[in-house]
Formats: C-alpha cells, sequence, structure tokens
C-alpha cells in the first residue's frame, strides 16, 4: 500500500493529513465493518518516571485500546504503586464515541528473560484480541497513534505488523551533554524513519516501543519458527528478529507516515553507549552467516538490506575520518601538505544533508537546526557512533559471552561502563602510528603520502555523490 492510498477515517468524515503533499490527500473508503480488538501490552522495568504519562497518552487516545496490561518486571522503584493509580475500568468519551477500556498492573517480579519475558507474559493475556500493542513504558504517543495504526492495519490483511514513526521529546531535556545526546538520537530516528518511509514504507525494524501485531501473524510466526511465544530470548534484538520472522511467514511489516510517538532518550553517554552496542550487536548476529548460538544469521532477509547499508556506511566514515587525520598529520610533519578548496565539498554536503534531516522533523526546533549546521555537534556526535560501531564489532568477533541486557540497564543507572574505551585505544593507536613514522625514511614517508592521498581521494568522492543523491532524493511530503 503507498501512502496516498491511506488516510484514517474518523467517525464522520476523512481527515486530510496535515504536512503532507496534496498526493497523500485520497480516501481510504473499504473500511470493513468489523471492529478489530486490540490488546496492549506495556513492559515496564523501572519506569516510576514515565509509565504514569505512557498510560494517560493511551487513555486519551481517539481509539482507545480495549484492555491495557502494564507488565512489570525486574523493578526496584515505584513504577507498580505508580501504574496502580491507573487500574481498573475506564468509560471515556472520545471523537470516535463512548469507549470501554481496563487497565491491569501485573508485577512478575524476577524475570530471568527481561523484557522477553515480559511481552510474552502479555501476549498470553491478549492472544485472543486481533492485534497485540506493544509499548515501551516510557513512550508517549501522540492521540490519534492508536487509530492511525488500526486503520491501516485493518485494510490490509497482508500487514503482520505497522510501527508508528519515532522521536525523542527534547523539551524537558535539561543539561549540555544530555541536549546534545538527545538532539544526536532525534537526527538518527528521523534519518531511520525517512529511509523506511522512502523504500515502500517497508519498516525493517518494528520497534517495540509502539507497534501494533496482528495476532494471526504471531501465532504463524510461532507455528513456522517451533516457538511457544512470539519474542525469544535468543537474540539481543528481539524486534528485529520477530520483525524478520513476521516478514518470512509471508506478511508485510510497514512504518506509518501517521502515527507518532516520543520514546525515552538515552541523556549519558554510559547509557547510550550501552544501548547502541547492544542494538548494533544484535543486528551484526542476524545479519552474520552461519548459527551463532540459537540464532541463525540470514544476511540476504530484505529486512537487513538496511542494516547492511549502515554498517557499510559507518565503515566509510571511520575510514575516512581515521585516514585523513592521519595522512593530514604525516603531510604536516615533513611540510608537504598543500591546502586544496575541494576538501570543503564533503562536509559542506554533509552539513546540508544534516540540515535537510532536521526540516524533515515534524516537531523540529532550534536546536536541531543547530546541531546540523554548526558541523562540531553533528561530527562530534558520528565519533560516539563510531565507537560504538567498533565496541559492538570486537564484541562480536571476539566471541565473548556478554550479557548486553544487563549491561544496558546497569548503564541507565550509573553503572560502570568502558564507553570511553575506544578513544582510549584510539589515542594508542595514533602515538604508535606517529612513533613508527618517525622511524621511517623521507622516500618511504613520501611514497605511503603519495599513494593514501588519491585512495583517500577516491573513497571521499564515492561517499560524497552517495550524500549527494540522499541530499537530492524526493521526501514525497514526508514528515519525520
Amino acid at each position: 500500500m503507498e501512502p496516498q492510498d491511506l488516510v484514517p477515517i474518523t467517525a464522520s468524515s476523512a481527515i486530510e493529513p496535515i504536512g503532507f503533499a496534496d498526493d497523500f490527500a485520497s480516501v481510504l473508503e473499504d473500511v470493513p465493518g468489523h471492529r478489530s480488538t486490540i490488546g496492549c501490552v506495556i513492559p515496564a522495568y523501572n519506569e516510576e518516571e514515565s509509565i504514569g504519562a505512557v498510560v494517560e497518552a493511551l487513555l486519551g487516545q481517539t481509539r482507545v485500546p480495549d484492555v491495557i496490561h502494564v507488565v512489570v518486571n525486574n523493578s526496584s522503584d515505584g513504577t507498580v504503586r505508580v501504574a496502580s493509580q491507573y487500574a481498573g475500568a475506564h468509560e471515556l468519551s472520545t471523537e470516535l464515541g463512548d469507549q470501554f477500556t481496563e487497565v491491569f498492573v501485573h508485577d512478575i517480579g524476577k524475570n530471568p528473560d527481561k523484557k522477553v519475558g515480559a511481552l510474552n507474559y502479555g501476549y498470553s493475556l491478549v492472544e485472543g484480541y486481533d492485534y497485540l500493542l506493544g509499548v515501551d513504558g516510557d513512550t508517549v504517543a501522540d492521540p490519534r497513534a492508536v487509530e492511525y495504526l488500526e486503520t491501516e492495519a485493518v485494510s490490509d490483511t497482508r500487514i503482520g505488523g505497522i510501527s508508528a514513526i519515532y522521536s525523542i521529546d527534547d523539551r524537558p531535556i535539561a543539561g549540555g551533554i544530555a541536549k546534545f545526546l538527545i538532539a544526536g538520537q532525534r537526527t538518527q530516528f528521523a534519518a531511520f524513519n525517512m529511509q523506511n518511509l522512502l523504500r515502500g514504507r517497508n519498516m525493517a525494524v518494528l520497534g517495540g516501543q509502539f507497534s501494533i501485531f496482528a495476532t494471526a501473524a504471531l501465532r504463524d510466526v510461532m507455528a513456522a519458527n517451533h516457538q511457544s511465544t512470539p519474542w525469544v530470548k535468543d537474540s539481543e534484538v528481539e524486534d528485529s528478529l520477530l520483525s524478520l520472522q513476521i516478514k518470512s511467514a509471508g506478511y508485510l511489516t510497514k512504518i506509518s507516515p501517521f502515527a507518532r510517538a516520543d520514546v525515552g532518550g538515552m541523556t549519558t553517554l554510559r547509557a547510550y553507549d550501552a544501548q547502541q552496542v547492544k542494538w548494533t550487536y544484535g543486528a551484526i548476529e542476524l545479519m552474520w552467516p552461519g548459527q551463532r548460538g540459537d540464532t541463525k544469521g540470514q544476511p540476504f532477509h530484505p529486512n537487513l538490506r538496511l542494516r547492511w547499508l549502515e554498517n557499510g556506511s559507518m565503515l566509510t566514515n571511520l575510514f575516512v575520518r581515521v585516514a585523513f587525520l592521519l595522512l593530514l598529520a604525516g603531510s604536516l610533519s615533513i611540510n608537504a601538505f598543500v591546502f586544496s578548496a575541494w576538501w570543503l565539498i564533503p562536509p559542506a554536503v554533509a552539513t546540508a544533508l544534516n540540515l535537510r534531516i532536521a526540516h524533515t522533523m515534524a516537531s523540529r526546533s532550534r536546536r536541531d537546526y543547530l546541531f546540523a549546521g554548526l558541523i562540531v555537534p553533528a561530527e562530534l556526535f558520528m565519533w560516539v557512533r563510531l565507537s560504538h560501531f567498533l565496541r559492538s564489532w570486537s564484541r562480536f568477533l571476539s566471541r565473548k559471552k556478554v550479557d548486553n541486557w544487563a549491561m544496558q540497564a546497569r548503564a541507565e543507572t550509573g553503572g560502570r561502563s568502558t564507553y570511553w574505551l575506544p578513544f582510549a585505544l584510539f589515542a594508542v593507536v595514533l602515538v604508535a602510528t606517529a612513533v613508527v613514522w618517525s622511524m621511517l625514511g623521507p622516500v618511504v614517508q613520501s611514497s605511503i603520502l603519495w599513494v593514501g592521498w588519491p585512495v583517500l581521494g577516491v573513497v571521499t568522492v564515492v561517499q560524497t555523490v552517495s550524500m549527494l543523491f540522499t541530499l537530492l532524493r524526493r521526501h514525497q511530503g514526508y514528515r519525520v
């Protein structure tokens, strides 16, 4: 289904999507008469500060879920106490008429399977419903999000799952480091969402933050993979693996151009590093050919094409930056550096691309434009991401068994982390390279520079051309 074929329906009339091109304003006419049922599952781990806003946002939806299950696991804070304030029956008056829902709070205590265990517990409670709405304990949805997801899911039985567009609300964020990290994550989300929207709205990952799943698709996944539950614990990225399985079962995995939700961002380097390393490590497991434990790699799966592109892009970014610094230092050391204005083109194109990404954000702010336009913040954030990239691949290739879930939980609470290690190793490499360089003769040094600069130039030209294509690509009226 293309975006112009979809417009959510209200009780009285079709609405025109704000911010979209006129081509997307055609009406979805054939809406099934059967009212689907939606069971919402919220896995919650130490979400005392956010769980109230999450439940309130669900109760404030134009299409309220028929039941809401808050599944609290391994928590040591007041999540149960706060969530219990909303427990019970709720009769609500909405734009779509009077609706009824009931909120249940389940404290399943110590749960070795963590979020996966909480999700599967929730599934057992709603498997008789038409759809399972998965919501993270720190994700606050826009008022029409459930309505939009349900409208599209009901309109096409081929859809096994559909995700909202994710961003992060940066208004309550305080502190320089936190603001910097949130601005970077907003850009990261925006670029990822736009990539998926422009690829036929085929979502590579049905993120657990706010996605709706057809329970028929989940049952087919369980049968096809001999699983007793939809989510399995042997993957670091349970949502990515389930998305692959849904696609392999013959269903579509989509991203909605309308539904939006604000997720909880990482406000410390420790927490952000742990989250990204877990996600990247899990994605590598799915991409890697052959069997790693209970997870079989699927390198040619269509949902992983974007992952391959992301890893290839990160590798190119790493090579270009490290090679430029080394060649620049080497050239300066023998007074052989000659400035060329051509080298200003790649950062100019990258900045323009970042500015365009910022402009596509539905909730863009001055901070988003400054992050992109000042060059330095976006460049620093890229180095932070490169450190995650290196740590993920080194951990994966070392075959060292690590509980990345536990490491992320520990990092989010301020526990010990080695997020700084790649930077320390990079400093050691620079010092070692400088020592080796000083031991080489002038002829060898000149030869290295004579070969190195052209190689770097070719790679940079290819990367810049790729960014230009991305920069000039039509966004078809989408807002992320």
